[in-house]
């Protein structure tokens, strides 16, 4: 499976040194259970190990509602077991974060790394998600002028619906990781009773139907073309 990784570094690589602009934005995406935050970590560090490229990773899953905010939605509820469905995301906010980092990527100089300071209005932040404490943290990451690769993962990134349609058109490079959708459920339920978030893979896989493999099928079902697909990525944090 490194092949695979390294495979997906060096196409990725090879097309932003084609690239006309000064940053190459890329969006990875799947089904849950699919590997993709396996695969998106993985291309990060291996294009970190050339001098001469910084990419950086940034998960939309900074933009989950709190669970303060689920809490204040018609049926909290359905929306604590639904945490995860696109609709328990803060939407607007993500696309027009997105919609900043590309305009952010485009207009401020690619700079050298450094170990300075950066001037504040140089730094782009996003929220990161905090899985101790269950919720965002805001400004989480800093994005810094010598980022030259910026690797945007989760599972809606390609998804044809209002608003979320957007985002495919403000990255240069859209990669969707595919996976067997019962092989994907299999895997989450195994998660879920590894993690102690459930006891038994019974419980587990009652679990994964009554959120992410319903996801999945909205997936499946309103998928944007992406420019590449991968298949069979090994489970780990997706």
């Amino acid at each position: 499976m490194q092949s695979e990784y390294s495979r997906l570094t060096d196409t990725i690589r090879r097309q932003a040194r084609s690239h006309h602009k000064p940053r190459y934005l890329v969006s990875i995406a799947g089904i849950p259970g699919s590997g993709k935050t396996t695969a998106a970590q993985a291309i990060v560090r291996q294009l970190n190990e050339d001098s001469t490229t910084r990419a950086v990773l940034l998960s939309m899953d900074g933009f989950h509602l709190s669970r303060a905010a689920l809490d204040r939605l018609p049926d909290p509820q359905l929306a604590h077991v639904r945490r995860g469905a696109p609709w328990t995301f803060d939407t607007r906010r993500f696309v027009q974060f997105v919609r900043d980092l590309r305009s952010w990527a485009d207009e401020v100089p690619l700079a050298s790394p450094s170990i300075g300071v950066w001037p504040t209005e140089n730094v782009l932040r996003a929220p990161a998600f905090d899985h101790k404490v269950k919720d965002p943290v805001q400004d989480a990451i800093a994005i810094t002028p010598d980022a030259s690769i910026i690797i945007l993962e989760g599972n809606y990134l390609l998804l044809d619906e209002p608003e979320w349609r957007e985002l495919a058109g403000l990255v240069d490079y859209r990669i969707f990781v595919d996976a067997d959708i019962e092989e994907a459920r299999e895997r989450l339920a195994k998660r879920h009773v590894r993690a102690g978030i459930e006891k038994t893979l019974e419980d587990g896989f009652r679990r994964v139907d009554s959120n992410d493999y319903l996801n999945a099928l909205l997936i499946r079902s309103k998928l944007l073309r992406p420019d590449m697909v991968v298949t069979s990525i090994p489970l780990q944090q997706d």
